[in-house]
């Protein structure tokens, strides 16, 4: 972990790095974007922290990476950066939702609190679909580390918020 007097905020900067060198700039999320209110929860914070960088904690939130990155330099003192890079993982190819092809499930909320990453179970069991199957992923947020990383073995994927607290997300084998 980078210093305090060290650490420039950039869109690759680790969300756990931020807070641990400005524990003040967890308020200042909180008030840019309700997605980032589960930040109080440490477990979570804990988790997903570790992993997830500027730039998807941006796609999380739906703020502009450019935006998310001035704010926080300048409640911290530090140079505004002029940039038009948008955060975006969005998947060009649309997966059609059928239940009768979701063939896994896993309701990950309960790891999450328990301070406990699906990740490696997530890779692992979405390696058993066969092309036309749908591997289905619940969480209470955008798990936005985890699907960059699913979809770098092959896959696409859809996610779809049912409340605030639970998002499902697919994934499917690219043709």
């Amino acid at each position: 972990m980078q210093k305090t007097k060290e650490l420039l905020i950039t869109p690759e900067t680790k969300l756990a790095d931020l807070l641990s060198a400005f524990p003040q700039l967890e308020e200042e999320l909180v008030q840019l974007s309700p997605a980032y209110a589960k930040l109080r929860n440490p477990l979570l914070r804990k988790t997903i922290g570790k992993v997830a960088t500027m730039r998807q904690v941006a796609e999380i939130g739906k703020i502009p990476i450019g935006d998310l990155i001035n704010k926080c330099r300048s409640a911290v003192g530090q140079n505004r950066v002029e940039s038009s890079t948008t955060a975006s993982t969005a998947n060009e190819q649309i997966i059609e939702i059928d239940n009768s092809n979701i063939t896994m499930s896993l309701d990950a909320r309960p790891m999450l609190e328990q301070g406990i990453h699906p990740l490696g179970q997530v890779l692992q069991e979405v390696e058993n679909l066969n092309a036309d199957e749908l591997y289905e992923l619940i969480t209470p947020f955008a798990p936005i580390p985890l699907i960059e990383k699913v979809e770098a073995k092959g896959f696409s994927s859809q996610s779809v918020e049912k409340s605030a607290n639970e998002i499902r997300t697919y994934f499917k084998r690219k043709n």
